[in-house]
């Protein structure tokens, strides 16, 4: 249960990821004119992840029910449910999956309204999520400081890897002339917020590290220790690829000839590769204790 529980936790911040990186662009990212065009292509990552992060959401509220009660049996237990609700983790994840049913709802709406509704639906689930795990170990001033924080942490990283694969559509937008000036506008917007997304990715990781594990030279070995080691690395790979394609390839796409256009598609899978690593490791050592 407890694997099950990693895999659900893992494949519902996906979701939501993805969910609030593909609305940015829809949303926030594309000149006005190429916003409903650019819906559209999105629809099925957006519809797809909106669907995932409810269900996986609903899943994940049960498979606590077994965890906690310790018997699949007690699903059925309306008391047990009741218990489960009432706990921290309950209380914020009804509001988790509330707002997942507001992304939902807004696959619904039509017109401008519709793109703004799934984006803040996207943020608020990424800001329950913060409430939860680790970042809620303190109370007071320093707690919310911290929850404030792990919160920035989420939606910056929603923002910088959440947009990796509609990068690579935009890249096929790019090469239809009619959409070509409008997709690269919207690719550069990307990368200009984008900077920003990772230093601030950056920086309230850095923040939440030590505020969870203390200074890094008081570390011992442990298990949540070595993943978060890991997942340093993996974001450090991360990096030197998005500063590769931004500094290395993106100046070399006017060379005729020489398959640059290509190596940045095979660099962003990469990079959106080591992102799902990423997650895949938050999503186990957000079980272990740190100390």
């Amino acid at each position: 249960m407890t694997t099950l529980w990693i895999l659900l936790r893992a494949l519902h911040f996906a979701a939501v990821m993805l969910l609030t990186g593909s609305a940015c662009y829809s949303a926030l990212l594309a000149p006005k004119r190429y916003r409903p065009l650019l819906a559209r292509r999105l629809n099925p990552l957006v519809k797809g992840s909106a669907w995932l992060a409810l269900l996986s959401a609903l899943a994940m509220l049960a498979c606590q029910n077994v965890l906690m009660s310790g018997d699949s049996a007690n699903l059925a237990d309306v008391d047990i449910w009741l218990a489960v609700i009432g706990t921290h983790f309950g209380g914020v994840w009804l509001w988790e999956i509330l707002f997942s049913l507001l992304a939902v709802a807004g696959l619904l709406l039509t017109g401008r309204l519709r793109q703004p509704v799934l984006l803040l639906a996207g943020v608020l689930q990424l800001a329950c999520m913060a409430l939860i795990g680790h970042a809620a170990m303190r109370d007071g001033w320093p707690g919310l400081f911290q929850q404030i924080n792990h919160a920035m942490h989420l939606i910056a990283a929603a923002f910088w890897t959440g947009g990796l694969l509609p990068l690579l559509l935009l890249m096929r937008e790019a090469r239809q002339i009619d959409r070509r000036t409008d997709a690269i506008r919207t690719m550069m917007r990307f990368s200009r917020y984008g900077h920003l997304a990772v230093a601030l990715t950056l920086l309230s990781g850095l923040i939440n590290s030590v505020m969870i594990a203390g200074w890094p030279l008081t570390w011992h070995d442990s298990r949540y220790i070595v993943l978060l080691l890991c997942k340093v690395l993996l974001v450090a790979l991360m990096v030197l690829v998005a500063l590769i394609n931004r500094y290395w390839l993106v100046p070399r796409f006017r060379l005729a000839g020489s398959g640059t256009q290509q190596k940045f598609i095979r660099m962003t899978q990469l990079e959106l590769l080591l992102a799902c690593g990423v997650v895949g490791l938050v999503s186990v050592f957000a079980t272990l204790s740190p100390a």
